[in-house]
């Protein structure tokens, strides 16, 4: 890939669609905060002209993409080096040049963590926590959840099957149950976290952690997941990967119906990953408290 001089380092997020992608005012903020100057725009890209846009970006300069749905396997296949996150995740959501090379990263189950933890004030250490869906967005949350350590990490699924394959590949991390939607859980889950992309319908706008779904809501559709009673119960903590106008989802709005303690939908992991970008690229971590406030997350 040759590379010739710009006047700007040019980065941007690439998906199909990505109009509705808050990055460009994220990342724009950190710039700001930062006092640095660089490019950074929006490439809505058909999956069948990934790999020639992707290859052209870097051939002209380009420093960084943050990668979005559909892309996220195909950006993984694209780089010539993955990280260990994204070999486990089978997909990349941050591709990054170095020198004549470029390093697939996978930053969705970090920035839940860092929310979840840093944000939100949870301690995942000992929690049941219950993951609906196992997709793409599932498989790149399941390893950073294990590392904390919850008591139990349940996924469910309209397909059992699929999710006992998601379980079995990150068996060596830690113990998971694989159930279908309607299995009844013995007690409430401490943490629910929507991972499945058919639960989405409505919302504004797919996180960045948005992937290939896995069945969850079919045939309603509403985005209310047709999950056994007694999932949530009155001290639940529900969470969207997704996010949507005004801080709501239909997964959130179903889990506020049914009484849960608290409904959040996934804008802080959307920044807590571009700040993980930003910080790939730039060499430093923004303080990402002034982009939640601006996105009205806090």
């Amino acid at each position: 890939m040759a590379r010739r001089a710009l006047l700007a380092d040019r980065y941007g997020v690439i998906g199909h669609p990505v109009a509705h992608s808050r990055q460009p005012l994220i990342h724009g903020l950190f710039a700001r905060l930062a006092g640095q100057e660089f490019e950074y725009r929006l490439h809505d890209v058909a999956p069948q002209d990934f790999r020639r846009r992707v290859d052209e970006f870097f051939a002209a300069g380009g420093c960084g993409l943050s990668v979005i749905w559909p892309h996220k396997v195909a950006a993984a296949g694209f780089a010539h080096e993955l990280t260990a996150r994204a070999s486990r995740a089978g997909g990349a959501n941050l591709l990054t040049r170095r020198g004549e090379r470029v390093l697939g990263d996978n930053t969705d189950g970090a920035g839940l963590v860092r929310d979840l933890t840093h944000n939100l004030g949870l301690e995942l250490a000992g929690l049941r926590v219950l993951v609906l869906g196992a997709g793409g967005s599932a498989r790149g949350i399941i390893g950073p959840l294990l590392q904390c350590e919850p008591a139990q990490l349940q996924i469910a699924n309209r397909s059992p099957a699929r999710a006992a394959a998601l379980a079995e590949s990150f068996a060596d991390l830690g113990e998971i149950d694989a159930v279908g939607l309607d299995q009844s859980p013995s007690q409430p889950f401490d943490l629910v976290i929507n991972a499945s992309s058919a639960a989405r319908t409505g919302s504004a706008g797919a996180g960045a952690g948005a992937g290939a779904g896995a069945g969850v809501g079919a045939g309603s559709g509403s985005g209310a997941p047709d999950v056994a009673p007694g999932v949530i119960g009155p001290r639940t903590f529900c969470y969207d990967l997704s996010y949507g106008s005004g801080g709501e989802t239909p997964f959130t709005r179903w889990a506020a119906q049914r009484g849960c303690a608290r409904t959040v939908a996934g804008w802080g992991m959307l920044v807590e990953q571009a700040a993980d970008a930003f910080e790939m690229w730039r060499g430093l971590r923004p303080d990402t408290r002034t982009a939640l406030e601006v996105v009205g997350r806090i």
